[in-house]
C-alpha cells in the first residue's frame, strides 16, 4: 500500500476546518476517554473484591464503587464518541480499512457493551446493600467486567490495525484467497493492550485519595475506613505504576524496528518520569494527603499523566504512518465550514460546560451533606436553564436537518 493509495482513499470533500485542530481535539478527548475508562476498570476491580469479601470496610468500599463504576461507564462512552469522529475525519483511510478487515467484531462491539452494562446495571439492581448484605449474583459483576475488557480489546485491535497499511492486502487476501468475511482480529500487541489496562490501577488509586478526601468531612464516616483508605491507595498507586512500566517498556520494545528510536523520545520519557511520580506521590507527601490541595491533586496529577501518555500515543502514530507511509494528516484539503465549527464549540464549551457545572455542583453539595440534600434556589435554576439550553440545541439540529433536507 503506497501513498498515493492511500491518498485515494480520503474524502474527497476535505475536511470543514484545519487537521491540526482535530489531531489536537483527538488527542485531548481520547485522554478524557481513557481516563473514564481505567476509573470504570479500576472501580469494576474494587467493586468483585469487596463483593467476594466479607471484610466490612471492603464491602463499603464495594458500594460506593458500584456506583462509580456505572456512571464511569456512561462518561466513557459519551466521551469514546469523540475521539472516533476526529480519527475518521484525518486518518480515514486507516480507520475505515481497519474496521471493514474485522468488521464481524466491529458490530459486536456494542452488542458485547450493551450486554456487559446491563450486566453490572443487573448487579446493581440486586445489590443495593452490598455493604450490609449477602453479595446476590457476582458472577454478573465478573461477566460485565470481562466483557469490558474484550471491549477495549476490539478497540485496540482496530487501533492497532490501522498502524499497517502493508499488512492489509494480506488480511484481506490470504495466499490469494479473498476472505470478506470480516470475522477476525488480524493484529494486537498485548504489552500495549496491557499498559492502558494496568493504568488504571494508577488511575483508580489517585480517585480513592479524592474519594476519601471527599467523604472525610462527613459525621457518619468511621475514621478507621479513611486510614484503610488511604493504606489501600498508597498500595495500589506504587503497583499500579510499576505494573505500567512494566508494560510500558514491553511495548517500546516491541515496536517495528523503523519506530524503535521512539522509546527512547522526549514525549516516552517524559510519560514515564510522570507514572513514576504518580505512583510514588502520596508517600512522598505522607500526611499532607489529607490537605485538599493533595486529596484531589493526586487524581489531578493521574490525569495530566494520561494527557501525555495520549500525545505520545499519537505522536508514535503520526511518527508510523508519516515516517513509514508518507502520508501526512496535516495536508489534508480543507473546506472551511464556520458554522459547524462555532456550533461544535458552541457545544462544547456553553451547554457542556454549563451541564457541567450543574452536574459538579450537585454531586459536591450533596455529598457534603449529613441527610437528605436539597439544592438552593441558584442551583434550581442553573439546572433549568441547562435543561433549557439542551432542548434548544435539540430543537436547532431538527430544524437545521429540516432545512438542509429541504434544500
Amino acid at each position: 500500500m503506497n501513498a498515493e493509495m492511500l491518498y485515494a482513499l480520503r474524502d474527497v470533500a476535505g475536511v470543514p476546518s484545519h487537521p491540526v485542530l482535530f489531531l489536537i481535539l483527538g488527542v485531548l478527548t481520547f485522554a478524557l476517554h481513557i481516563l473514564a475508562v481505567q476509573v470504570m476498570l479500576g472501580a469494576s476491580g474494587l467493586v468483585i473484591w469487596g463483593a467476594l469479601s466479607k471484610a466490612a470496610y471492603q464491602r463499603q468500599l464495594a458500594q460506593a464503587m458500584l456506583g462509580v463504576a456505572k456512571i464511569a461507564v456512561s462518561v466513557a462512552v459519551v466521551l469514546g464518541v469523540a475521539p472516533l469522529l476526529f480519527v475518521q475525519v484525518i486518518y480515514d483511510p486507516f480507520w475505515y480499512t481497519s474496521n471493514v478487515l474485522s468488521a464481524w467484531w466491529v458490530i459486536g462491539f456494542i452488542v458485547i457493551l450493551t450486554v456487559a452494562y446491563l450486566l453490572m446495571y443487573f448487579f446493581y439492581a440486586k445489590n443495593h446493600h452490598l455493604a450490609t448484605q449477602k453479595t446476590i449474583c457476582p458472577g454478573s459483576m465478573i461477566l460485565s467486567l470481562a466483557l469490558m475488557l474484550v471491549v477495549g480489546f476490539i478497540m485496540h485491535v482496530l487501533t492497532y490495525q490501522m498502524l499497517s497499511p502493508d499488512q492489509w492486502m494480506q488480511w484481506y487476501a490470504p495466499n490469494g484467497e479473498i476472505d470478506a468475511s470480516g470475522r477476525k482480529l488480524h493484529d494486537y500487541n498485548g504489552w500495549r493492550f496491557g499498559f492502558f489496562i494496568s493504568l488504571s490501577v494508577l488511575v483508580i488509586s489517585g480517585w480513592l485519595f479524592a474519594y476519601r478526601h471527599y467523604i472525610s468531612h462527613r459525621t457518619d464516616v468511621d475514621n478507621g475506613y479513611l486510614q484503610w483508605l488511604k493504606g489501600l491507595a498508597t498500595v495500589l498507586s506504587l503497583a499500579g505504576g510499576i505494573v505500567a512500566l512494566a508494560f510500558g517498556i514491553g511495548w517500546m520494545a516491541t515496536l517495528p524496528d523503523s519506530q524503535a528510536a521512539f522509546g527512547f523520545s522526549p514525549w516516552v520519557g517524559l510519560a514515564a518520569v510522570l507514572i513514576s511520580l504518580t505512583a510514588v506521590m502520596p508517600k512522598l507527601i505522607g500526611s499532607r494527603v489529607n490537605a485538599p490541595l493533595f486529596g484531589y491533586g493526586l487524581f489531578g496529577l493521574a490525569a495530566i499523566t494520561g494527557i501525555v501518555v495520549a500525545i505520545a500515543r499519537e505522536v508514535l502514530r503520526w511518527n508510523i504512518l508519516f515516517g513509514d507511509f508518507g502520508y501526512n494528516a496535516l495536508d489534508y484539503p480543507v473546506n472551511m465550514d464556520w458554522y459547524s465549527t462555532l456550533l461544535f464549540f458552541g457545544t462544547f464549551v456553553i451547554i457542556g460546560g454549563l451541564v457541567l457545572s450543574y452536574f459538579l455542583t450537585v454531586a459536591w453539595q450533596a455529598g457534603q451533606t449529613d441527610g437528605v440534600y436539597t439544592p438552593s434556589p441558584a442551583v434550581t435554576r442553573l439546572g433549568n436553564l441547562s435543561i433549557l439550553l439542551i432542548t434548544l440545541w435539540i430543537i436547532h439540529f431538527f430544524v437545521l436537518g429540516l432545512w438542509v433536507w429541504l434544500r
